[in-house]
């Protein structure tokens, strides 16, 4: 198997966006119509109390031929969070799944912190109208630190496979400051949880599930996890913990793990591989990768260079 890329398929800065959001198309989630497919991604306004950057969700739908586009959403599908609460400054991202007849979002909601720059935890939201709009059962998140998982819980993705639900997610390991006059930067790595009803959850708690590839310090994020023929595949992206903002050798690439039993994953990156072409958009990163199905193929939306300030794009999966 390997990727054949399709090339960037969405660019923010072509399109008018909701809620005065500038740039950005972060993490996009594929829900997949009869006739056109849905993509949701984060994407960013500016706080005017401080200048800070603020998360929120919109989407594009897309005739089924995944070239073009039919139309922007002209509002954001969920609201921000309310003073103090988990997802007060964001949500980014938000990973979305049928569940009878409703729609399922499961939100990474962030919130500033002051002695490191954010903590983040997951929420759900449920829509009924088709994905146009998500409500929270709740203020609070479904997913959160824990003993053993202490921050940074985040990133959630859901499949229920058998009558249960399962997430795959990332939880933090802990901050470091690498330098002396250096931010703090976070560790994150892959868990596993499971649920009957996709609300209440077990996990197995500060348990990675993918063995890292750069040393303790790699950090691991956005899972996606897949069935084809019999095995199941699960697919994210991964850095180094520091100095990977400006430096291309050290930033996201696309990482990737097999598992016959859903407890046990082999990482084997390169079967198949994803990489940038040089000089093109998605050059110096790739990232936050998303796997569907639509009609007989497997697609992979994945963001380029600058964290997807300037869009995603597609691959398809040859076999």
């Amino acid at each position: 198997m390997r990727w054949r890329k399709l090339g960037k398929l969405f660019d923010p800065t072509q399109h008018e966006l909701p809620n005065d959001c500038v740039q950005f198309a972060q993490a996009p989630q594929a829900l997949v119509f009869d006739d056109f497919v849905r993509i949701y991604f984060s994407t960013r306004s500016v706080d005017p109390d401080n200048g800070k950057y603020l998360s929120h969700i919109a989407f594009v739908d897309m005739h089924k031929n995944l070239c073009d586009v039919i139309r922007v959403s002209d509002k954001t599908v969920i609201p921000l969070g309310g003073l103090g609460c988990f997802d007060e400054h964001g949500i980014f991202p938000m990973s979305v799944m049928r569940y009878g007849d409703a729609v399922y979002g499961y939100t990474c909601g962030w919130n500033r912190r002051v002695s490191v720059s954010v903590d983040t935890a997951i929420g759900l939201a449920i829509s009924r109208d088709d994905g146009l709009t998500f409500q929270r059962i709740g203020d609070g998140p479904v997913l959160a630190a824990s003993l053993h998982e202490p921050c940074l819980v985040g990133d959630g993705f859901v499949k229920v496979i058998n009558g249960v639900f399962h997430m795959w997610y990332i939880f933090g390991t802990g901050w470091q400051r690498y330098l002396p006059d250096a931010a703090p930067d976070r560790t994150y790595k892959i868990g596993h949880a499971t649920s009957m009803d996709g609300i209440d959850w077990v996990k197995e708690e500060g348990r990675q599930i993918v063995a890292d590839r750069l040393g303790g310090d790699e950090s691991q994020a956005l899972p996606t996890v897949i069935g084809i023929d019999g095995r199941y595949h699960m697919f994210f992206c991964y850095r180094q913990s520091f100095d990977f903002r400006n430096n291309g050798g050290r930033g996201y690439h696309i990482g990737h793990a097999w598992s016959d039993d859903l407890v046990n994953w082999i990482r084997d990156d390169e079967h198949p591989s994803l990489e940038g072409t040089p000089g093109d958009w998605d050059g110096d990163m790739q990232c936050y990768p998303h796997v569907f199905e639509s009609g007989d193929k497997v697609y992979l939306l994945y963001n380029g260079d600058e964290f997807g300030r300037y869009g995603f794009g597609l691959a398809v999966l040859e076999r």
